[in-house]
């Protein structure tokens, strides 16, 4: 949905709903053990799996960055697994809840790291200075940031000239099949907002926020369902159906260099 379908009564109520399912639901929430659970681990290791395969797809434009921050970090396990492949780096880890944050320690201990810093903000209103990171990433988040445009132009200003930043593995649409694709997401993950993000969309916000943006579609198999693997798989033989149906996506944001 674009930013001008939302008053602020929907955003206060849509944030509301993210904050609290990381306070509240008995697996996730602060007080919560269950994070040791072997299923547990075993599903965000399913997840990291993803996140390397993701990496792995533009190793080659990453340049040992000095400073990483992720966005709609949950509660951290990107950013910990980051900092043990950049292990050098200054990572700073966000999310809007400020009750996924503090279980933050829970996978520097799983991890064995420590990150550097760590707060709760909005994906627009962040604490960093301008021009000051290498790196921003986000991985299966962006589709839960309601404004798109308030986001990349924070990104743009925190950046350093030449600094990427990186949303993976977003599920994205084309406009004729936003609808279809918007329901079907929400009817799988109810208890949270979700949205699909469109293409054609994102590449207007980007150019307006002077930002230049790559598209890599992605039709991984990692974590489908029976239905969905197949689906990703004959998307993976056809790249040509990626472009015309819901696909996922890495959107690879650049800010020129001076």
């Amino acid at each position: 949905m674009r930013e001008s379908d939302f008053d602020a009564s929907e955003v206060a109520a849509k944030q509301k709903t993210e904050i609290d399912f990381w306070r509240n639901d008995p697996r996730e929430s602060p007080e919560s053990n269950n994070i040791y659970n072997i299923y547990n681990i075993v599903n965000k290791v399913s997840d990291a799996a993803v996140f390397l395969e993701c990496l792995e797809s533009i190793k080659g434009e990453l340049s040992n960055p000095a400073k990483i921050f992720e966005l709609g970090s949950g509660q951290g396990w990107a950013s910990c697994l980051v900092k043990r492949l950049f292990p050098q780096a200054h990572v700073t880890s966000t999310d809007l809840s400020e009750y996924a944050i503090k279980s933050l320690n829970k996978w520097e201990y799983i991890w064995q790291v420590k990150i550097d810093a760590s707060y709760h903000c909005t994906s627009y209103e962040t604490r960093e200075s301008d021009s000051s990171l290498d790196l921003v990433f986000c991985f299966a988040a962006a589709h839960h940031f309601l404004f798109h445009d308030k986001t990349l132009h924070e990104i743009y200003r925190i950046l350093k000239p030449g600094g990427k930043a990186l949303y993976f593995y977003e599920p994205t649409s084309p406009k004729l099949f936003y609808s279809f694709a918007y329901q079907r997401v929400n009817r799988k993950r109810p208890h949270v907002p979700e949205d699909v993000l469109v293409i054609s969309h994102m590449r207007e916000i980007a150019h307006a926020n002077n930002l230049k943006l790559r598209v890599d579609l992605f039709p991984s198999t990692l974590r489908r369902e029976p239905l969905e693997n197949v689906y990703y798989t004959l998307l993976s033989k056809f790249p040509l159906l990626c472009r015309l149906l819901p696909c996922t996506a890495n959107f690879i944001f650049s800010k020129a260099a001076v």
